[in-house]
């Protein structure tokens, strides 16, 4: 592909606020899907920045499964299925007070990887690779999110109450990956994730 191409993808996928599915990026270029789908990957992959700070302050933690409908599973058994895919998701909560005085907060960077299972070492991998020390996590009391894997951490659980942030970015996850995409391989969506 010319450079004119590349640069032109570029600025649709900076522009374009929902994202762009290589099938868009073919009718926009007249290319063939193949080409579309190398140059997005390719761009995604070039996006995450290897040398960025780690997420501090206060933040939450969770996971949750992409992919479809698994029959006869249900919770935590579904990560067995080949359709469905565990994701780690860390995300700064920034708090500030507005102009009348009043606590406000919402989501800052987010952190998201895929897992083969939610246990204590490799959530304990994954905020170590994420989230600096000493920064305060919220977590909903899984028990992966145990004292040895958080104790470079100050930890709040929070059993049963909705972590409103984290919550919010899987839900935007999800329907962006159905919307825009209309579902991801397991085997790419990291590069998704990296997005």
């Amino acid at each position: 592909m010319p450079v004119r191409e590349w640069f032109w993808t570029a600025y649709l996928v900076a522009t374009h606020t929902p994202g762009l599915s290589a099938k868009q990026l073919q009718r926009q270029l007249g290319c063939s899907y193949k080409t579309a789908w190398y140059m997005l990957h390719r761009l995604r992959r070039a996006m995450v920045n290897e040398a960025r700070s780690k997420l501090q302050g206060t933040g939450e933690a969770d996971e949750t499964f992409i992919g479809g409908p698994v029959e006869g599973l249900h919770g935590r058994g579904v990560t067995a299925s080949e359709i469905k895919t565990l994701v780690l998701g860390a995300v700064e909560v920034l708090r500030w007070r507005d102009e009348k005085g009043r606590s406000r907060e919402r989501a800052g960077r987010l952190r998201l990887t895929p897992a083969p299972q939610a246990d204590e070492q490799r959530i304990g991998q994954f905020l170590a690779e994420n989230v600096e020390a000493g920064t305060t996590i919220k977590t909903d009391g899984w028990r992966g999110y145990s004292k040895t894997a958080l104790s470079p951490y100050r930890h709040e659980p929070a059993p049963g109450q909705l972590a409103l942030h984290i919550h919010r970015a899987f839900g935007n996850l999800k329907t962006w990956l159905l919307g825009t995409h209309h579902g991801v391989d397991p085997k790419y969506l990291a590069h998704y994730l990296d997005e």
